[in-house]
């Protein structure tokens, strides 16, 4: 569990899947946020979810797990999860999602991030996902930011980028 007083990080699967992968266009940007989390004391989760996700197409023993606390999905979860779920169903046609068929997972880490009160925030690239959290921001008292990776790790964090 995180101290209150330091930041708590929900990883969404595209944070790993950039970190890990030298040739993504995101890779240098995603690394300056994991070296700022790391060197500024952020408590990183990461979701039994989104190990799931990643294994899709790759190995668990990819992630670098020693710096991540593992977030288990349970039934508070699952509970915030479904009306979450129900919310976006509902209002689907209120926002442009072409290429997302199926968004459960994001209602399930985003209620994983709402329920567990450490968590102050989301990091993610995927931009599907950052509509359904605006969408459930308006609507819900979702009480944690999201943290958008396509941006520099340096004016999101309001750090000095790194010397190579």
């Amino acid at each position: 569990m995180c101290a209150m007083n330091v930041k708590c990080v929900l990883l969404d699967t595209s944070f790993c899947i950039r970190l890990l992968n030298e040739n993504d266009p995101l890779h240098a940007n995603v690394v300056g946020f994991y070296r700022s989390f790391l060197d500024n004391g952020f408590r990183l989760k990461l979701s039994t979810i989104s190990i799931a996700e990643y294994c899709v197409r790759g190995k668990l023993d990819e992630i670098p797990l020693r710096n991540f606390e593992i977030m288990p999905f349970n039934v508070d979860h699952a509970v915030k999860a479904g009306e979450f779920a129900n919310i976006t169903f509902a209002n689907k046609g209120a926002i442009d999602l072409p290429n997302r068929l199926i968004i459960p997972n994001d209602n399930k880490l985003f209620a994983q991030a709402h329920t567990e009160i450490e968590v102050t925030h989301f990091a993610t690239s995927d931009i599907e996902c950052m509509k359904v959290y605006s969408l459930l921001k308006a609507i819900t008292d979702v009480d944690f930011e999201v943290m958008n990776i396509r941006e520099p790790f340096s004016s999101v964090l309001g750090v000095l980028p790194f010397d190579n």
